[in-house]
């Protein structure tokens, strides 16, 4: 998509989608991962409570505001009900306060900011006369997730502003926390009340994904012996050593972020906190195929054994492949491909080297596939999103609501 072409129904969605996105971006909902709250920051609720508003403003009258943060609304239809999701909270990986975005009109080509070009997000090179939204380059834009927060929206909003347009009931969703990990940590299903629902958390337009990765988080503690440094002969054990040479036994080449692509899994440490005492690694073990992850770990622990007998460990199985569960409702995601044809695409699926919501939602009972936002380069100040992509995401929104109004599809829900 090198010119902005899109839609006529897109073009309609285009201003509202992102002055609906440039207002929640510049809210800091930037979440915590050593806060023992929930949500891990009060802040998050500053966009929660606005998205209350906003939705009972627009008629939803059962609107409402959990005590964990997540906001609940109905938008009535007819035939299926249809869950929508989104997350209100931003990446703790970069700088999240005092967001600016920054509307690049009909955009030419070159750079946008520093370290923010064609050569740096080739897609971005596809998106030649698009406007296209940035930070001002110090911070992250929060596209992930408040593009699919506002593409939500102007789709309900849309449908709210013709009556006349048939849709399936839309159970919405706005949660908090995904980016730690515990987005789904209170999501009452049953209450929600949807037999499937679709996250708006995915990036480029026309991927449907219905494949994560599966988690696991693994802490792995180096106990330690502390002595005064003067005296310390024969007696001290340092943890910090012990870390050190359990990380340099990690494979170089491979199994590490940096090192792979598409479906190849990884053991990634990207913390490491101690003293005297103790030193604590901590890890974020990842593979599509639920044996190959077991084998990551297994060769984690072996590692670190080597390293010291003493060696424990604390894991959090965080989520799993929601493909293993989507394979058995295929016209969740049929609908989701239709959907994307209906908004003007050519879907594909794809896989996430990651999570969303739906992982977990999936995993809990709840059939989730992810769709599509527009974002990109997601957890970093290069982040960007095209107003064109936005509007044809939120589109999609609307044909996939009209599409499970319809008893061919209503009947298979």
């Amino acid at each position: 998509m090198r010119v902005p072409d899109i839609p006529f129904l897109a073009q309609e969605l285009l201003a509202e989608t992102l002055e609906r996105f440039c207002r929640y971006a510049r809210i800091d909902t930037q979440s915590d991962r050593e806060s023992e709250s929930y949500p891990s920051t009060a802040k998050q609720l500053d966009l929660s409570r606005m998205l209350l508003a906003e939705l009972q403003e627009l008629g939803l009258a059962d609107a409402e505001l959990t005590e964990h943060g997540y906001v609940f609304a109905t938008l009535p239809g007819t035939g299926a009900v249809v869950g929508l999701v989104a997350h209100v909270d931003t990446s703790p990986d970069a700088p999240a306060t005092n967001v600016q975005p920054t509307v690049h009109r009909a955009y030419a080509g070159g750079e946008l900011h520093p370290g923010l070009s064609p050569e740096t997000s080739p897609l971005l090179g596809e998106r030649i006369g698009h406007d296209i939204v940035t930070s001002d380059g110090t911070t992250l834009l929060g596209a992930d997730d408040k593009a699919g927060v506002a593409e939500i929206m102007s789709a309900v909003a849309y449908l709210v502003a013709h009556p006349e347009l048939e849709h399936a009931t839309a159970r919405i969703a706005f949660t908090v926390d995904e980016e730690v990990g515990h987005g789904t940590d209170h999501f009452d299903i049953e209450a929600f009340g949807a037999p499937f629902a679709y996250t708006l958390d995915g990036a480029e337009i026309g991927e449907v994904e219905n494949e994560t990765f599966s988690a696991v988080q693994l802490t792995v503690i180096f106990p330690g012996v502390g002595v005064h440094p003067g005296t310390a002969k024969g007696k001290l054990v340092n943890p910090v050593k012990l870390a050190a040479a359990f990380i340099e036994k990690l494979p170089k080449g491979t199994l590490s972020p940096e090192t792979t692509e598409g479906s190849e899994g990884f053991v990634h440490p990207y913390e490491i906190t101690g003293n005297a005492e103790s030193c604590t690694v901590t890890f974020i073990l990842r593979d599509h195929d639920a044996a190959k992850l077991d084998a990551h770990e297994a060769l984690v622990r072996r590692l670190a054994e080597e390293t010291h007998p003493g060696v424990t460990y604390t894991r959090w199985d965080q989520y799993r492949n929601m493909r293993e569960k989507l394979d058995a409702v295929p016209h969740v995601v049929e609908g989701a491909m239709e959907a994307a044809r209906r908004a003007g695409l050519e879907p594909r699926l794809a896989s996430i080297r990651g999570g969303t919501d739906g992982s977990r939602l999936t995993e809990m009972g709840l059939p989730t596939p992810n769709l599509y936002t527009g974002g990109n380069e997601y957890h970093s100040i290069h982040e960007w999103i095209s107003v064109q992509d936005m509007a044809i995401s939120a589109a999609t929104v609307v044909k996939l609501l009209e599409l499970w109004s319809e008893p061919a599809w209503s009947d298979r829900a």
